[in-house]
């Protein structure tokens, strides 16, 4: 088994849902090019990520035999930390009531593993991407729908007649 190089960062102020949205866009990336994706993101949690990848980074240059430039993003998650001071702080909300501010954390996980040539894994997908329905076949298609006129008409009484509002006054 391939050595793996792990980092993370524990309590990072910011939620896990906006962390986890920056960590979707580098998992099974090449380092390099996480590294590059995360430096051009928008998002604030980008500039948390590329620390603890670089952080990961630089524990693999403590082994001799590993070249940084061959690793790649194995496994990366965040989850939810603890809120910050808890609910020491309150804002109005609705009806009189007293909603709690909420500071939250969250914690990133980054795990590096060496990309082995000729790979022992799948290959990344790309953000968007969409896996194929089965080896060489066609995805199945959905037969056409009928317009909602025909439906209306097909599933009347035969000799019936439509009335179209009032009826009329006979006279």
């Amino acid at each position: 088994m391939p050595a793996t190089f792990r980092a993370s960062h524990n309590h990072a102020r910011t939620t896990a849902r906006k962390a986890r949205l920056v960590i979707d866009m580098i998992r099974g990336l090449p380092v390099n090019t996480a590294l590059r994706v995360l430096d051009r993101s928008p998002r604030r949690a980008a500039m948390l990520v590329a620390k603890v990848v670089r952080s990961a980074v630089a524990n693999a240059e403590q082994d001799e035999h590993i070249d940084p430039n061959q690793l790649r993003v194995e496994t990366a998650r965040v989850d939810e930390g603890p809120l910050l001071g808890g609910f020491l702080r309150w804002r109005p909300g609705a009806r009189g009531r007293a909603m709690p501010i909420r500071k939250r954390t969250a914690h990133i996980h980054v795990v590096l593993a060496p990309h082995l040539p000729g790979g022992t894994g799948a290959a990344p997908v790309a953000a968007g991407a969409v896996a194929p329905a089965g080896e060489g076949q066609p995805k199945a298609r959905r037969a056409p729908r009928a317009p909602a006129k025909a439906k209306a008409k097909a599933g009347a009484k035969p000799g019936a007649k439509r009335s179209g509002g009032k009826p009329k006054k006979d006279g």
